[in-house]
């Protein structure tokens, strides 16, 4: 009998949107001791989705939970990267890399499950350095599902690259659900003789397609399956541990996996999640992402946003949009963030019925190569109108994310590398959960004033970790003397998923008034900053003098940071809304009186 091993999934998904707190952390815990006694080569505990899902609770660090699994298994654990990206959506300088997976395996990494969102090989250089100095695993990661004709022959040529870089394994790996059983018998053959390397397969589909393609895949020989248990692979589309195994034992391939210790487990799930839609697969989403081959995550992202503006009847639209803008772009894959920045592009073209009149800082950047090399070439028209409309005194090119920067700006929120590091990658996102690390990490004599003694505050601060991570509105107990109520806010439970931005506004649309003040109106909905960087001096005050393409302000959305321009020369005359707060689309920001020069005390 021949071998195919499994590698399962089960904690990383459990651990991200949109599923992220589902299980108190306690109970992740004992899953992941039964997972570590099923027979897995691996189990993926972590990757982009749960370090973003982790900063956005502000409970737990992902460092903290990575080390927790590791206290209590034996198996491998793995990690997902996305080259330069890591797990954010901002691609990282080298250092910052080399450190990140260093960081990783000190906490207990085994294996990095390592891709490019474009297949640009070359990218995954320095990870690949950083986990081979390590002395950790490297598998690396190539996407299907770009719909470039002639993708096959792109990916063999970018998998003749690996083995230089030390890869132990190429893993094919389809986000959208497109791979056709077919396609993966031919592509397994073809990977494994470009490279001499084993092959593994990690994907998704609806409707048994998943499942099917493994199938065919372990027949060509792939020697890794990615799974996860039934309950998730049910709500996710994703492929099940235990169907896998016992059709692959049909096929007279061993899997080493105990299929009654994953019922175990899935009943330790099903009592979290049984009883719980999950949103973002609902039928109706499942169905378009089928029929387009988009993720399905992106196709519920693009839903929500197109609902906030009361816009739900054109998802068809933006779905055709996302199609057409992927072609102009190269024909990249669709896997994070590259989906999510196509997918603010198409928002934008369908909301506005104009096309690249506004373009995303993001989108800007995949286009001029400064996230790599796509698949395809991407439309000379459609690159010279973004270089055209490209104002080289106003446009900001973002660096790539510098370790020592960072630490410079960190002004005493990070009290290590692991926290510098999520500063890093998320910026301000990061700093609540900083701060309720802090928390947890204050004296004993914090609860002095009240007269609590050392014993009686652990029991408070596991109180409050219960309801941080059980999702309980309120527990009460009382002993000893002592009642403690630890009650949720509604500060806590704010806090909605949102994949995607919709995209840098620029120059920003300004209206006239009939006290001749000029509108500049909020074009997306967003969170306002008045400034850079906390504490950093504001863009603008009232009074300041203002010229054409000059910087207001920002409006955050998911992480993509937007600039609002001005678009006249003017003078602020007032600002309406406080720093850090939320502003819909169309909402007021500023004020301004046109000028026809700027004053000299200006200057």
């Amino acid at each position: 009998m021949g071998i195919t091993a499994l590698a399962d999934t089960t904690i990383r998904l459990l651990g991200q949107e949109p599923l992220a707190g589902r299980m108190p952390t306690a109970e992740l815990l004992r899953l992941a001791e039964i997972l570590d006694g099923a027979g897995f080569a691996t189990l993926e505990v972590s990757g982009g989705g749960v370090f973003d899902s982790a900063v956005k609770r502000g409970v737990e660090s992902p460092w903290e939970r990575i080390r927790a699994i590791k206290a209590r298994t034996t198996t491998p654990l793995g990690l997902a990267l996305r080259g330069r990206f890591l797990v954010g959506s901002r691609p990282v300088a080298g250092d910052f890399v080399r450190r990140f997976v260093a960081c990783a395996a000190e906490n207990g990494i085994d294996v990095f499950r390592l891709h490019d969102p474009l297949n640009d090989v070359s990218n995954l250089k320095e990870a690949a350095g950083a986990i081979a100095d390590a002395g950790r695993s490297f598998e690396a990661g190539l996407v299907y599902g770009s719909g470039l004709t002639g993708e096959t022959d792109a990916l063999v040529g970018q998998a003749r690259k690996l083995p230089e870089l030390g890869a132990a394994r190429v893993l094919l790996h389809d986000p959208s659900g497109s791979l056709q059983p077919h396609r993966a018998h031919e592509l397994v053959g073809e990977l494994h003789e470009a490279t001499g390397l084993p092959v593994g397969i990690y994907c998704q589909g609806a409707s048994g397609g998943a499942l099917a393609t493994v199938l065919e895949a372990a027949r060509a020989g792939a020697e890794l399956i990615s799974c996860s248990i039934f309950p998730l692979a049910l709500a996710l589309h994703r492929v099940s541990g235990q169907g896998v195994a016992e059709a692959l034992a049909g096929l007279g391939l061993d899997t080493g996996v105990d299929v009654p210790a994953l019922w175990r487990a899935s009943d330790l799930v099903d009592d979290h999640i049984g009883d719980e839609p999950v949103a973002p697969l609902a039928p109706r989403i499942a169905v378009r992402a089928a029929e387009h081959e988009v993720p399905a995550g992106l196709v519920a992202a693009l839903d929500a946003h197109l609902r906030t503006h009361a816009a739900g009847d054109r998802l068809e639209d933006v779905l055709i949009e996302l199609d057409t803008i992927r072609t102009e772009a190269g024909w990249p894959p669709l896997a994070p963030p590259i989906g999510q920045i196509l997918g603010s592009q198409a928002l934008l073209h369908v909301l506005s019925a104009r096309r690249y009149v506004t373009v995303t800082d993001e989108l800007r950047a995949l286009l001029e190569g400064r996230y790599g090399t796509p698949p395809g070439p991407i439309d000379p028209i459609v690159r010279r109108a973004i270089e055209l409309q490209s104002d080289p005194d106003t446009v900001e090119h973002a660096a790539p994310v510098d370790l020592s920067e960072v630490r410079e700006q960190a002004e005493g929120l990070a009290s290590s590398e692991e926290e510098l590091l999520l500063l890093g990658l998320f910026g301000e996102e990061a700093e609540p959960l900083l701060h309720a690390i802090r928390g947890r990490a204050e004296p004993e004599d914090s609860f002095g004033a009240s007269g609590v003694d050392r014993q009686q505050a652990e029991r408070i601060r596991e109180l409050v970790r219960i309801v941080q991570e059980s999702g309980v509105a309120e527990i009460e107990i009382e002993e000893d003397g002592m009642r403690v109520s630890v009650r949720r806010t509604e500060e806590q439970l704010e806090g909605v998923y949102d994949p995607l931005g919709s995209g840098e506004p620029e120059p920003a649309p300004v209206q006239p008034l009939s006290n001749g003040l000029v509108r500049v109106e909020a074009p997306m909905v967003g969170t306002f900053y008045r400034a850079a960087q906390p504490g950093a001096t504001a863009f603008v005050e009232v009074g300041d003098a203002v010229a054409p393409g000059e910087t207001l302000c920002i409006l955050e959305a998911m992480k993509l940071m937007n600039e609002v321009k001005a678009d006249i020369e003017g003078i602020v005359r007032a600002v309406h809304v406080d720093d850090a707060q939320p502003v819909e689309f169309g909402q007021l920001l500023f004020e301004l009186e046109r000028i026809g020069a700027r004053p000299l005390d200006a200057v």
